[in-house]
């Protein structure tokens, strides 16, 4: 059973001030395997980020279903996709949006203060530090965002999204605001991350370089996967 699976998924959005409905997905079809590394690549205005949104449930589709490690999204109520969020998905934007009066590693463990059944303090701690050990920033504990290089701050996010053990990071053009070398290796990062803890990687990027290291390659092109 793959991990995600979309069926036959479109979604439109109001114009403002209009009646008018601009379709942003149409009729997606998508399986995504558990271990697996996929790049959804397409122009500015396709419907990447739209679909990335409703693969990390904080978007829901006008039609088609969604089932996500065996549960249809549509029958979750809301409390349950908050649960599913924290649990099994991990999020990386373009922008770290770190918190900026925390440090590196209270802000890793931020979305640890979201699980149901939140383990130890020393557990969280002990894993939170072999993470940040594992992307060289085991010196970095105490420091604050702004001490960090844009890079740094990209890997704490990476560590910020793996904290919780989720099944499957979705990274929104994560290398966007990175300079090509940072860009390059923050790739590698997450592959290596990826390929080492078993978990799935959906990346959204403009970059063909990039996408070509995934394991799979899908290109959008004005709401339609091809």
């Amino acid at each position: 059973m793959p991990l995600l699976s979309l069926t036959h998924i479109s979604k439109s959005y109001r114009e403002p001030g209009s009646d008018a409905a601009v379709s942003v997905l149409r009729d997606i079809s998508l399986d995504i395997q558990a271990g697996e590394s996929v790049a959804i690549v397409g122009p500015s205005g396709c419907g990447k980020s739209t679909l990335l949104n409703i693969l990390g449930t904080l978007d829901s589709p006008d039609a088609g279903e969604y089932v996500f490690d065996g549960e249809s999204i549509a029958a979750c109520p809301v409390t349950r996709l908050a649960e599913l969020r924290s649990e099994k998905i991990g999020f990386i934007f373009q922008l770290h949006h770190l918190m900026p009066q925390c440090t590196v590693l209270e802000n890793v463990l931020l979305p640890t203060l979201a699980l149901k059944s939140r383990p130890a303090a020393a557990v969280l701690r002990q894993r939170a530090e072999s993470l940040l050990a594992s992307v060289g920033l085991h010196d970095r504990l105490a420091w604050k965002p702004a001490q960090l290089s844009g890079g740094e701050r990209q890997r704490v996010a990476v560590v910020r999204a793996l904290i919780n053990q989720p099944k499957v990071i979705l990274a929104d053009e994560p290398t966007g605001a990175l300079d090509e070398k940072n860009a390059e290796a923050l790739t590698t990062l997450l592959l290596d991350l990826q390929k080492t803890t078993g978990i799935s990687l959906v990346m959204v990027t403009h970059h063909p370089a990039q996408a070509a290291r995934m394991g799979r390659v899908l290109t959008m092109h004005e709401g339609s996967l091809h």
